[in-house]
């Protein structure tokens, strides 16, 4: 076992102070607003953070740790195709801007708005499904981190009966997060996560620093040299015996973050929580400041174990941890176990417990989020809409802690019986699929083309649905079964590629081919659609719909402030970049700090890039660059974090004292 004494202190004290902050911030509910969407009270700060961790979770580390160890400083390259599409999506407010408009608290109810009852909760419907499937991997590798990470056996004796270990981890971590979702819905999610958010980057910082010292650059540079000839870890143009997470899978998800932009509900109470559309907008924008230090320890820790483990003065170290890893008897469950149960073996006490303090608090970050969505969609948009008569808000609130109970029970089953075959992030691509497959569509025509209609939204979401869930089970359980007959008969089949192993489209495939169907589909079924075109400003809020306090202009007098719509400003090339009236003086200096930081990145991909197929850079060089990148993230994430510390407390206060002095407004449930 790879803990003492202060690691089990250290995690043990952070389930007693989560409950504890849980238990204190339920006082603050008191309606359904404040369960589902914390009453539209949040901050840009507070917003970005605590989202940002329910985002994080236990399962993405492994994931992120299972890319990064098999591609190395190769992904970091190729990720940069999706910075300047991050960049226009944040800076725009693309989606998030228009969806605050519609007050909508679930993305199903938006629909109900803009299309119709029953397409609300078919998509609803439809939204659950794909989201409890995309979720009901979570407990399981969450609790299978730990458990590796720590060291704790594979069974376990309690009261007399041997159980693998995997059930009593996944039951403390799920038990504890339906405490913590339960007691006081979003509010208590968001403070949670908001304080997890904090530790866990403040914890980063010291593994991180902990990590140098145990290791040089150097040293780290010399093991990535010992990677197979085209598979790379330093240089990313020699990376062609890459199968996955090479440039298509990166172009593959520059199109999908286009598409289905904002469309995963997994988060959605945060996507109705900001306190105005503005301060929505800006907590995208602060989205990347925000997650520097993580980010960048989600890549140096896979990176420093593929060191670690392919240096010759390690060599007897890395043996026993690679008989450790062999004892797994599945070959994908190796590849996701493997830098946990390395890291695990390396951190020095203290250490060691704060490592596992992060993992328990992403993975319960996630687990109430995850929870709360996914309940609220089904109870909101699935089971309220067949009712005629309004329910009473205390029957209301516990239905919704009901349907959170039955997501973790769902999660709990589903990770005892469903043996993950493939990377974690192509599972993630293809069970999202089920919903995202059409719901881009849905979503992007809903809130910019008033010619979308309900038979397009009809057409689309189920042609992605059908498409994605084909491919899950052609993917799973079609092709290996018809695989061997195949074979057999295949010399009589003169001219056809050798049939492989597995189906020759993985899950980030299946995925763009399910969106651009569904894509032609929304767009020609529309255009024959005789439906008169919809009322965009009444769905937005605009014009003679607007709604007193949604827009605060910055622009305008004190006693302009009191009318209902913004003035534009009197220079319209600002605007076309973004820059609106509600923009202060702070947020143009965030608006082009973010542009400055991105472009000079993106600026160094393309010419890089350029340069690379016109005359390749030497290892040398790469090497160099590498440094002087994590060098300058880890500069400005320090700077960062501070700032989100000031900023997160400030809207943290603030929101408290919104909340305690708002009067409750019980027909606001999410009824259309």
């Amino acid at each position: 076992m790879n803990m003492h004494a202060l690691d089990w202190a250290i995690l043990g004290g952070l389930f007693v102070l989560l409950l504890v902050i849980a238990g204190l911030s339920s006082r603050l509910t008191r309606s359904v607003a404040d369960f589902l969407a914390a009453n539209r009270s949040a901050g840009r700060y507070l917003l970005t953070v605590a989202q940002g961790m329910s985002g994080l979770g236990a399962i993405s580390i492994a994931a992120n740790f299972e890319k990064y160890y098999q591609a190395g400083f190769g992904a970091i390259w190729w990720a940069q195709i999706l910075a300047p599409i991050s960049l226009l999506l944040a800076l725009s407010g693309f989606v998030i801007y228009r969806y605050r408009e519609t007050r909508a608290m679930t993305m199903a109810q938006f629909f109900e708005m803009r299309y119709s009852r029953k397409f609300r909760v078919f998509a609803g419907l439809l939204a659950c499904v794909s989201g409890l499937l995309n979720y009901g991997i979570f407990p399981a590798v969450a609790a299978r981190f730990l458990i590796h990470f720590i060291g704790l056996p594979d069974k376990i004796s309690l009261l007399g009966v041997s159980l693998p270990t995997l059930v009593p981890v996944m039951a403390l971590l799920l038990g504890t997060a339906v405490i913590m979702a339960t007691t006081g819905g979003q509010i208590s999610i968001m403070i949670t996560d908001f304080l997890q958010g904090q530790f866990v980057t403040l914890a980063m910082l010291v593994i991180l620093a902990v990590l140098f010292a145990s290791m040089s650059w150097q040293d780290i540079i010399e093991g990535l040299r010992h990677a197979p000839v085209g598979q790379s870890r330093l240089n990313p143009f020699k990376q062609q015996n890459l199968a996955d997470f090479n440039v298509w899978f990166f172009l593959i998800l520059a199109f999908m973050q286009v598409y289905g932009y904002k469309a995963w509900q997994g988060s959605q109470g945060y996507n109705a929580a900001a306190k105005s559309p503005h301060e929505a907008k800006m907590a995208v924008i602060l989205g990347e400041f925000r997650g520097m230090i993580t980010l960048l320890l989600m890549l140096l820790i896979p990176i420093f174990i593929y060191a670690y483990l392919h240096l010759p003065q390690f060599a007897s170290n890395a043996a026993s941890i690679g008989e450790i890893v062999s004892r797994i008897p599945d070959g994908q469950l190796q590849k996701q176990m493997q830098v946990p149960i390395a890291l695990g073996a390396l951190l020095p006490a203290g250490v060691a417990g704060l490592f596992a303090a992060v993992i328990v608090a992403a993975s319960l970050a996630t687990d109430t989020a995850y929870m709360h969505s996914w309940g609220s969609i089904f109870i909101q948009d699935v089971v309220l809409p067949f009712r005629k008569k309004r329910l009473s808000p205390s029957a209301h609130l516990w239905m919704l802690r009901g349907a959170i109970f039955g997501v973790a029970a769902f999660g709990f089953f589903w990770s005892l019986i469903f043996p993950l075959k493939e990377y974690i992030f192509m599972y993630f691509q293809i069970t999202g699929a089920i919903y995202l497959g059409g719901a881009g569509a849905v979503i992007l025509g809903g809130l910019y083309w008033p010619k979308g209609s309900t038979a397009g939204a009809w057409t689309a979401m189920i042609s992605g649905s059908l498409l994605a869930v084909s491919g899950i089970l052609l993917r799973n359980f079609i092709w290996p079964k018809i695989l061997p007959p195949l074979r057999e008969i295949y010399p009589y089949w003169i001219g056809w590629p050798l049939l492989p192993e597995e189906f020759p489209l993985n899950g980030a495939q299946m995925s763009f081919f399910a969106a651009v169907v569904a894509v032609i589909a929304y767009v020609i079924v529309s255009l024959f659609s005789k439906r008169p075109p919809a009322n965009m400003e009444k769905l937005l809020h605009r014009g003679p719909y607007a709604i007193s306090g949604e827009h605060q202009c910055n622009n305008l007098s004190q006693g302009a402030l009191k009318q209902l719509v913004c003035l534009k400003t009197d220079r319209p090339w600002v605007e076309r970049f973004g820059i609106g009236p509600e923009f202060t003086r702070g947020d143009k200096i965030i608006y082009f700090l973010k542009i400055t930081w991105v472009v000079f990145f993106v600026g160094v991909f393309v010419i890089g890039t350029v340069w690379n197929l016109i005359h390749p850079v030497s290892d040398l060089t790469w090497e160099k660059w590498w440094g002087f990148q994590v060098g300058l993230t880890v500069v400005a994430g320090s700077a960062a974090v501070i700032w989100f510390l000031w900023g997160g407390f400030r809207d943290l206060f603030e929101m408290i004292r919104t909340l305690k002095r708002e009067r409750v407004d019980k027909g606001d449930d999410g009824s259309v």
